[in-house]
């Protein structure tokens, strides 16, 4: 039996939006957007939230069906832990996954798009594929050192904070070496007066 409503997949439209790049949608009826997104998946208790980087379909719930996991972003540890298979996301670029806004700040602060920036570079012939990953791999070596260097300094600071807020007293100053100097002083001088 067939259906007596005729689906329409694509229509005209008389005065069509725009996509992203400005360029005019001429048949937007249903969004056909079907892009595969880099996204945040948020975990965590109330208040204290802790993220997935997945890579799903956009039609997909936030915390929903994902094609593949590529690392987490954990926004309460001071700074903030980024863990992430580089390789994987670069791939998924590659592939034409587009990443939110916030993903896309990750990603760049990990070194994805200045791998990508690379690569493109070599397939221009600007330079070898062995002089770009020497160049990637000085990279993510200096960015890994700054960021082990924040760690360090605020786990400084939070030491600091915490001998300064729990009450223990200043150390005092030893006086006994002093009094055993006066001890000894007053022994020498009788030893000179015999």
């Amino acid at each position: 039996m067939k259906s007596k409503y005729k689906k329409t997949i694509f229509a005209a439209v008389k005065n069509p939006p725009l996509d992203t790049q400005g360029k005019r949608v001429w048949f937007h009826r249903y969004n056909f957007n079907m892009a595969v997104k880099i996204r945040l998946q948020r975990k965590g208790r109330k208040k204290r939230p802790f993220y997935h980087i997945v890579v799903a379909d956009a039609r997909s719930p936030r915390d929903g069906r994902f094609i593949e996991r590529l690392g987490s972003y954990n926004p309460m540890t001071k700074p903030a832990t980024i863990d992430i298979d580089r390789d994987k996301a670069y791939d998924w670029l590659l592939k034409g996954a587009q990443p939110t806004d916030t993903v896309r700040a990750i990603l760049r602060f990990k070194g994805v798009y200045y791998k990508k920036h690379l690569m493109r570079g070599v397939n221009k012939g600007a330079m070898s594929v062995e002089e770009a990953e020497k160049k990637y791999q000085e990279w993510v070596e200096a960015k890994e050192a700054k960021i082990a260097a924040r760690f360090e300094k605020s786990a400084e600071e939070q030491r600091q904070f915490l001998a300064a807020v729990s009450g223990a007293p200043p150390p005092r100053e030893e006086p006994v070496a002093e009094v055993a100097e006066e001890a000894a002083a007053p022994e020498a001088a009788a030893g000179e007066e015999e």
